[in-house]
């Protein structure tokens, strides 16, 4: 049976948060906190490539608890990458230093789509899994451990513009041009990513989150036809499976980011997910009073503020959580800690956050 004959877990603070329920204090992580900022991280990053920690369970465990021993952070997320589902999915996906992910030979048009295949999840993916199962243990009961996915619209607009863009023009057109085509494409990437979440909560993930990474380059129209009918049906088809499976339900944080205010509403409202991630760019008082007091925000503070000096960055902190208030709450970053962060920042920020 999933998620038995792990240790005892200590601090169930961000789960308690995530379902509504009272906590002594906000529970935080840092989306990102396994990563770039860390020398301990650069040491495993000198010896492997990118995607081979991704794959080395060992390493990929290795690395996701060294911002558990370094800072007091309620939840660990296990280190890999969004763009492992696209590979299982036969594309090439390398990481060139300074650049980012880059797929070679990206989806030029729906004929292109003949060349994905359906991944095997449990086989193609069992690193992920098994990096999961090995943290679980590592972690010792100390913090949850998060599970996570990119969204269908996300992985989509990499595999056809290529890699980062500050447009997305490729990816956008094709939800003009090739409107149904699209919707395949989305419908077969959602379908992998629906067994990829089962996946890892059988492994062990105690919460999971969906990054809709490029929700900024989506209006209010483009989000619901495009990114918010695939998140509702992520969310309800994981929780179907894992009832059907006798596995105990988890809960689910969508984060997209950028995507507007009456977007992020009506994910919101749908109640898909107990916990809604919000960007730096959203105002805490007016997401409550928009959003109702039937769902868990979490961020938001913006990631360059932590450049700030530790004063600021603690008492900005603590501004954030008077804004949010300590029900229904999980403080973070407004998307990911910038690799140059100083160590210093985020200390101030967790003393910041732990101290209201």
């Amino acid at each position: 049976m999933a998620q038995t004959g792990f240790p005892a877990l200590k601090n169930d603070l961000i789960l308690k948060a995530a379902r509504g329920e009272p906590v002594e204090r906000v529970p935080m992580w840092i989306m990102r906190q396994a990563g770039r900022y860390l020398p301990e991280f650069h040491e495993v990053r000198s010896k492997h490539d990118f995607f081979s920690v991704c794959q080395t369970p060992a390493l990929a465990c290795e690395v996701t608890l060294q911002p558990i021993k370094r800072f007091d952070l309620d939840a660990s997320i296990i280190f890999s990458d969004i763009l492992v589902i696209p590979q299982a999915m036969g594309l090439i996906v390398t990481m060139v230093p300074g650049t980012g992910p880059v797929i070679p030979e990206p989806l030029k048009d729906p004929s292109d789509l003949a060349r994905l295949v359906q991944p095997n999840v449990e086989k193609d993916l069992k690193y992920v899994g098994d990096a999961i199962t090995l943290t679980r243990h590592k972690l010792e009961g100390k913090v949850p451990l998060i599970g996570f996915t990119g969204a269908p619209w996300t992985l989509m607009s990499y595999m056809i513009q290529g890699g980062g863009s500050s447009t997305m023009t490729k990816a956008r057109e094709w939800l003009y041009k090739y409107p149904e085509d699209s919707h395949k494409l989305l419908h077969l990437i959602a379908n992998v990513i629906i067994d990829y979440l089962v996946m890892q909560v059988k492994a062990g993930a105690q919460l999971l989150q969906v990054f809709e990474s490029h929700a900024d380059f989506l209006n209010d129209e483009l989000f619901e036809k495009y990114s918010y009918k695939y998140l509702k049906e992520i969310s309800e088809k994981v929780r179907q499976r894992l009832k059907e499976e006798n596995v105990p339900e988890v809960p689910m944080i969508a984060f997209p980011k950028g995507a507007t205010i009456n977007s992020l509403e009506m994910l919101a409202k749908s109640k898909s997910y107990e916990v809604l991630g919000l960007d730096w760019t959203v105002n805490p008082t007016e997401a409550r009073e928009r959003f109702g007091p039937d769902i868990t925000l979490q961020g938001n503070l913006d990631p360059c503020a932590m450049y700030a000096s530790e004063k600021e960055i603690i008492d900005r902190a603590r501004n954030m959580v008077a804004k949010f208030g300590k029900t229904r709450y999980i403080a973070n970053l407004g998307h990911g800690i910038q690799p140059d962060t100083p160590i210093k920042s985020v200390a101030a920020f967790i003393e910041g956050v732990h101290s209201v």
